[in-house]
Parts: C-alpha cells; sequence; structure tokens
C-alpha cells in the first residue's frame, strides 16, 4: 500500500481528495483524536485525583502541566526528527510512545508516578499534531491543502467537546483508569493502521542535529509554559502572579528563547532546530501572527464555558460537555466547505467572515446570567462552531499553502509550537481575569442565592475581553490571501540545504 510521497504530490493539482489521501487522512485523525481527545479527558478528572490520591488541586494541576510540559520539549524536535528518520518510522514511535504511557498511567499506584508517566506520554502526544500536519501536506499537494487542513481540524474541534462527554462517563460507569486504558486499542489500531497505510520513508541522513539550539529552546519553552501555567495557582494562593513559581522559570524560559534566535539565524547554522528563516515567507508571518491572537483569545476564551455551566448553572461535568456539543456540530457544518473555500479563492475570503461570527458568539455570552435560556446559550455555542470552522484550519493552510519538501515538516513543527504558547497563555490570561472579576463582583457567599447571579456577572466581563480579542484577529486576517494569486504571489521562497 505505499507509493511515492512525490507521485502524491504531483496528484494535488486534482480538484477533489482521491482515495490514497483520504486513506492517509485516517491515520492522521485517528492519532490526532487520541491525543486531543486525552487532553480534555484528563480536566474533567482532576477532582477525581484529588480524592484518589488526597492531594490538593494545586498538586494535581501537575498530571496536566507535566504533558503540556513534555509537549513544549518534544515539538521542537519533530521537524528535524522527520527529515532524519522519516515521517513514518517517527510517527509510529509517536503512537506508541502515547499508547504506552497510557497504559502505564492507568497503572499509577500513586500521583507522583502518574505524572511521571504523563510526561511519557506527552513525548508521544506532541509528536502526533506537527507530524501529521507534515504528511498530510506532503500526501495531498499545495493546491488541496486547505481541504486536509479542514480533515485535520475535526479532531481538534471535537476533542473538547467529547473529550468532557467521554471523560465523566468513563468515570461515572469505571473508573478513572479508564480513561487512559481507552487510549490503548485506539494505539494499537493507530500502530497497525499507520504501517500499513504510510508511505515508506525516505530520510535524509545528511541531517544534522541543533545540539545547541535543543539546549537553548526545548528547556526555554518548558520553563516558559511552566511558568506562565503557574500564574492562575499564584493568583488564587497569594492574590498575584508576582511570585517566584511564575517569575523565575518565565524569565528563565524567555531567555533562553531569545538566546535561541541569533543562534539559529547563523548563516553557518543551515539546519536549526526552528527555522526562523520561515518568516520571510509572508504567507506564514501573517499567519503566525493570526494564530497567536487567535489562540490567545479562543482557547482561553473556551476555558470559560463549560466553567459556566459548571459553578453557575451546577451542571456535572458530564452534562456540561453534553451542552458544548452545539459548538461541533457547527464545526461540522463549515469545516468541509471551509476547507475548500480556502483552496480556491484564498484563506482570508474564509478567515475574515468566521472571525466576525465567533466575535458575535462572544458578544452574546456578555449579558449571561444565572437564568439566560438554554436555547440562547446553545444558540451562541452553534454560531461560535460555525465561525470556528472556518478559521483556524484555514490559517493553518495559508501557512503551509507556498512551503515544499523539507520545508513542510518544519512549518507544520513552528505554527504547533506558536499554538501551544498562544494557548497556554490564553488560559493563564482568562483564568486570572474570571479569578480577579470574581473577588470584586461576588460579595456573598457561595451558600447565597444571589451567588450565582454574581459570579455570571463575573464571566459576562470576561468574555468583554473575549470579544474585544477576538475582533482583533480581523487585522492579521486581512493581509490573509484573498485570492490563490496573492497567495502565491505572497509566498517567498526560502533556501534549504
Amino acid at each position: 500500500m505505499t507509493t511515492d510521497l512525490s507521485t502524491e504530490a504531483a496528484s494535488g493539482s486534482s480538484d477533489k481528495l482521491d482515495a490514497r489521501v483520504l486513506v492517509i487522512a485516517g491515520v492522521v485523525v485517528l492519532g490526532s483524536i487520541m491525543s486531543i481527545l486525552d487532553i480534555t479527558v484528563v480536566n474533567v478528572a482532576m477532582a477525581t485525583f484529588m480524592k484518589a490520591f488526597g492531594k490538593t488541586q494545586a498538586q494535581v494541576a501537575w498530571v496536566a502541566t507535566g504533558y503540556t510540559l513534555a509537549l513544549a520539549t518534544v515539538i521542537p524536535m519533530t521537524g528535524w526528527a522527520a527529515e532524519r528518520f522519516g515521517t513514518k518510522r517517527l510517527y509510529m514511535l509517536a503512537i506508541l510512545l502515547f499508547a504506552l504511557g497510557s497504559a502505564l498511567c492507568a497503572t499509577a499506584p500513586n500521583l507522583e508516578t502518574l505524572i511521571v508517566f504523563r510526561v511519557l506520554q506527552g513525548l508521544g502526544g506532541g509528536m502526533l499534531m506537527p507530524l501529521g500536519m507534515t504528511i498530510l501536506t506532503r500526501a495531498a499537494g499545495p493546491e488541496r491543502v486547505g481541504r486536509v487542513m479542514a480533515v485535520l481540524g475535526v479532531p481538534m474541534l471535537l476533542g473538547p467537546i467529547l473529550g468532557p462527554i467521554l471523560g465523566g462517563w468513563l468515570i461515572d460507569v469505571a473508573s478513572w483508569h479508564w480513561i487512559f486504558l481507552v487510549n490503548v486499542p485506539l494505539g494499537a489500531i493507530a500502530l497497525v493502521y499507520a504501517w500499513r497505510a504510510l508511505d515508506k520513508d525516505n530520510p535524509q541522513s545528511s541531517e544534522s542535529f541543533d545540539f545547541v539550539g535543543m539546549l537553548l529552546l526545548s528547556p526555554g519553552l518548558a520553563c516558559f509554559l511552566y511558568g506562565v501555567s503557574s500564574i492562575p495557582a499564584a493568583q488564587a494562593n497569594h492574590g498575584t502572579m508576582w511570585t517566584g513559581n511564575v517569575i523565575i522559570p518565565a524569565v528563565l524560559g524567555l531567555l533562553l528563547v531569545i538566546a535561541f534566535v541569533p543562534w539559529a539565524l547563523r548563516r553557518a547554522n543551515i539546519h536549526p532546530l526552528l527555522d526562523l528563516r520561515l518568516f520571510l515567507d509572508r504567507n506564514m508571518t501573517v499567519s503566525v501572527i493570526a494564530i497567536t491572537l487567535f489562540a490567545i483569545a479562543f482557547f482561553g476564551a473556551s476555558l470559560l464555558l463549560p466553567t459556566y455551566f459548571q459553578e453557575v448553572r451546577g451542571s456535572s461535568p458530564l452534562k456540561s460537555g453534553v451542552l458544548l456539543a452545539p459548538q461541533g456540530i457547527g464545526a461540522m457544518i463549515t469545516m468541509p466547505v471551509a476547507g475548500v473555500l480556502a483552496d480556491k479563492l484564498g484563506a482570508g475570503k474564509v478567515v475574515i467572515p468566521g472571525i466576525v461570527l465567533i466575535a458575535v458568539s462572544m458578544g452574546m455570552w456578555i449579558p449571561v446570567s444565572d437564568t439566560t435560556s438554554t436555547p440562547y446559550l446553545l444558540g451562541a455555542l452553534f454560531i461560535m462552531g460555525l465561525g470556528m470552522g472556518c478559521t483556524m484550519m484555514p490559517i493553518y493552510s495559508a501557512a503551509m499553502a507556498t512551503l515544499r519538501d523539507h520545508t513542510i515538516a518544519r512549518g507544520s513543527t513552528l505554527m504547533n509550537i506558536v499554538q501551544q504558547i498562544a494557548a497556554s497563555i490564553g488560559t493563564a490570561l482568562f483564568s486570572v481575569l474570571l479569578t480577579n472579576y470574581a473577588k470584586n463582583k461576588v460579595t456573598v457567599p457561595a451558600t447565597d442565592p444571589s451567588w450565582a447571579g454574581q459570579m455570571a456577572d463575573s464571566f459576562g466581563a470576561v468574555f468583554v475581553v473575549a470579544t474585544i480579542l477576538v475582533a482583533v484577529v480581523l487585522i492579521p486576517a486581512f493581509f490573509l490571501p484573498r485570492s490563490k494569486s496573492d497567495e502565491v504571489g505572497a509566498g517567498t521562497p526560502v533556501v534549504m540545504h
């Protein structure tokens, strides 16, 4: 079942996704579903971990933080490793590490062991998305990149919707162990599927590894994200984010990342760990700015939605997950259409209406109270999903449209790192905003009947910020290609040796 990638790329000029590309897409989507579902499933289980291990919220948070730090460490190395060892081998290794980590997590006797196994799981999970993006883009060719990004976007959108439902159900009917065990058969299927379906590797043995870059960038990203991830806990425990747990790792990480920049741009460094010369491509630069602003606003605000249903409306984790389903339904409606239109008309003409829809839906959440009708809330979520389906993956397709050969792996790595950092910043930002607004607006204890209404006012105030930040994304979106000629003309060739 193997074919040469160059043959596939050459066939990319055909208008529709052929059977071969769809088979490869199935492999990638399955791997992405495992990784993304796992993140949201584990979030539902935090309270269960606290009871099972007798630990505090801050201690249990390391189950998620350890996974995130593993992602930050491994993603920068994915582009080089894909070129050096081949995407098929590396993708199968990533699936194996993720499934093995999942199985070990289910056997963890204590919290400390669970955190260690989550790091192992994250090392595999961190490679799945950038590798999947590389595999799909190479297989489909530049003319169909919007379509394949739409396919890849399905798990990215449905994961946050289905994860809480699946996690809540597994915990209710079985135990927390099953939120990890469910990945083992999925991993086995994905491993066999990848072995049978993906093309034979043709690695470039001449690629040298950037050890200095690794020592600067991977720990730098991990330290920075650790500091950012510690902001909500610092705010809750000390009333301020300016604590040693936040400032020291964040500043150290930032300094390491800054030191990486001149190293990566050195003329002698022809294989940097993260290729910053990709910013010579105008499409890539604009897309990075757009995805940064979008991820901060959208992923940060999305954190508030299940929290509102659980804290203000008293919904269970399972019910709150079900209530979020209209968002996924809306995305499923627009995403396939958006992929086709992005290929034919340019990403800009698709992203701008998507951003407008999301801004409108965020604005609809501003006046919410503890008694707002459920149909109104579900309608707002549906509109948000419609906009989301038109937004994130078309931005990715604009970034990848003018990349060729080895720059595809490097471009997907860059975009995934940027999104991971921006999403972490957004999560911390909106957690702090909600905490601060709640301190100012909530004047009664949680047992008082008026508490829910005052808490809802806090959510409304945060959604004012979310609406403004989403609207700001319109600025870089305006500079995205709005025709196929714009897309090709904006791409500046990046010379690789």
